[in-house]
């Protein structure tokens, strides 16, 4: 994860440009470690079903990881197990008050459709997003959780007149990028959605210093973009699917009949093949890695 080297040993230029972190001996003895506690925000149908596509990836880091799962107060979880809520889920506030949160994940969620200020649970989770870009090092929003982030920071989505749906081979723009420098030059990865924000709208948001573009996708847009200050990372993808999700998806639109909705791209649904989950995996671990190394780890705070 982070080699020790004296400051000035020839080869941490290098090193630092191919997004291996290095520290001095005297920074590595005044380091403490204690698991990390990622904050959870799950807004998906059927939650408990939902936490394992995370919990794998996350599970890979070589950091110990305390998922705190986060539900909203002001949503009813209509589709999710009642008992399974109150056993193991937690309001925002609750978290932030019991807990060090050293990241936080906002799930996507079925409304991307629907315009923000109809979403009833909308004013609770732009608090949230408030509350997060000032305390927490990093938020990644995935999917519709990413265009929410976009539109706390300004950005706008509009909805699509097909459905982004398949697995895209996908740019790796910043390969120095602590993030997303050790994903592949190109990489696949699953999309799923009926919105997204519109090309030439990030490229300008871009130059005016506000974004950086980290992956791009033919056919899906920029994929995987963050706020110039670090905080947020919005990935519009679905990085952490496995493959039958994708065919659950389909035919679940299928039923539903939607003309909108054409068959996943790159995905055969009668032979599902995962090409995505060694960049998957790279993508969290790297997120995990970034969180451990911007947290200003506190020991006086009991978890």
């Amino acid at each position: 994860m982070t080699v020790v080297l004296p400051s000035a040993h020839h080869a941490r230029p290098e090193l630092i440009k191919n997004g291996v972190d290095c520290i001095t001996e005297a920074a590595a003895r005044h380091q403490d470690i204690r698991p990390l506690r990622v904050g959870i925000l799950n807004i998906m149908p059927k939650v408990e079903e939902y936490e394992f596509n995370l919990l794998l990836p996350l599970g890979r880091s070589i950091l110990q990881i305390v998922p705190v799962w986060i539900r909203l107060e002001s949503h009813a979880y209509k589709h999710a197990d009642p008992h399974h809520l109150a056993r193991y889920y937690v309001s925002f506030a609750e978290a932030m008050r019991t807990t060090i949160l050293d990241g936080l994940i906002v799930t996507g969620a079925p409304v991307e459709e629907i315009p923000y200020e109809e979403v009833h649970y909308w004013e609770e989770l732009t608090y949230i997003l408030g509350e997060a870009h000032k305390k927490i090092p990093s938020t990644l929003g995935i999917c519709w959780g990413g265009l929410a982030l976009a539109k706390f920071v300004g950005i706008e989505k509009s909805n699509l007149p097909r459905k982004v749906f398949g697995v895209f081979p996908t740019r790796n723009l910043k390969r120095d990028h602590p993030i997303t420098g050790g994903l592949d030059d190109v990489f696949w990865c699953p999309q799923s959605r009926h919105a997204g924000i519109a090309d030439k709208v990030l490229e300008h948001e871009e130059q005016a210093g506000r974004l950086n573009l980290l992956a791009y996708a033919e056919g899906g847009g920029y994929t995987i973009f963050e706020t110039a200050d670090h905080k947020f990372i919005m990935h519009l993808g679905h990085q952490e699917y496995n493959s039958q999700r994708l065919v659950f998806e389909a035919e679940r639109d299928r039923k539903a009949n939607r003309p909108d909705v054409d068959p996943p791209v790159n995905f055969d649904l009668k032979h599902p093949i995962n090409n995505w989950r060694g960049n998957r995996n790279e993508f969290f671990s790297a997120w995990i890695r970034y969180v451990y190394l911007t947290t200003k780890f506190d020991m006086s705070v009991k978890p």
